[in-house]
């Protein structure tokens, strides 16, 4: 199934969170923007008149959702789903596009938050957003695989921090080695939530 077009505005917040997850948010300029998205950069002032905050916490909120219905797509793939399996397939996206594309490219998500949440204010909002929107799926998939609901959002939350962490990592070192061992090392304990047939 293809995607519909994206309109000039779309592109636009699609392009700002490609900039933002490789270069940071201090280093994506209107400009680049506009010049990513094919846009003219007189339309950033139309599509965006609270400017490059508001172009940001956009495509923070458009990253947010983007790896909320990953989830759904992930499960999907899985020929029996299990946590670990759910987490191995969010850590594979990781490690596949590392092998193909390098370590360029991170997480818009984590480096809006690194570079703007000690600044509150609406990007803080933003990126807090973002992650629910990410961490909401992920509690309803870790339930419906019989994971207790007192239990999935606290592991929700653990394998996004691991992910993150993992990716942060494979980064830094240039080798998919951190995400591999995040999933070998967490699998046994989210699958171990699941409580056993009676």
């Amino acid at each position: 199934m293809s995607e519909a077009p994206r309109g000039p505005r779309e592109r636009m917040v699609f392009s700002a969170a490609q900039l933002i997850r490789r270069d940071g948010v201090a280093a994506t300029g209107l400009r680049e923007v506009a010049a990513h998205a094919g846009a003219p950069r007189g339309s950033l002032q139309h599509y965006f008149p609270h400017g490059k905050e508001q172009l940001v916490n956009e495509a923070v909120a458009w990253a947010g959702r983007y790896a909320g219905k990953r989830i759904a797509r992930f499960l999907a793939g899985l020929e029996e789903p299990t946590p670990s399996g759910l987490f191995a397939a969010m850590a594979a996206q990781w490690t596949d596009e590392y092998a193909a594309d390098g370590f360029a490219a991170g997480c818009p998500v984590a480096a809006a938050t690194v570079e703007c949440a000690s600044a509150g204010g609406s990007t803080q909002e933003a990126v807090a957003a973002a992650f629910t929107a990410w961490r909401n799926p992920l509690t309803e998939a870790l339930t419906g695989m019989g994971v207790p609901a007192a239990r999935a959002a606290s592991l929700a939350t653990l394998m996004i921090s691991t992910l993150e962490g993992a990716i942060l990592l494979a980064r830094a070192a240039r080798d998919t080695g951190p995400l591999t061992t995040a999933v070998r090392e967490l699998g046994p304990l989210l699958d171990a939530a699941v409580p056993p047939p009676p």
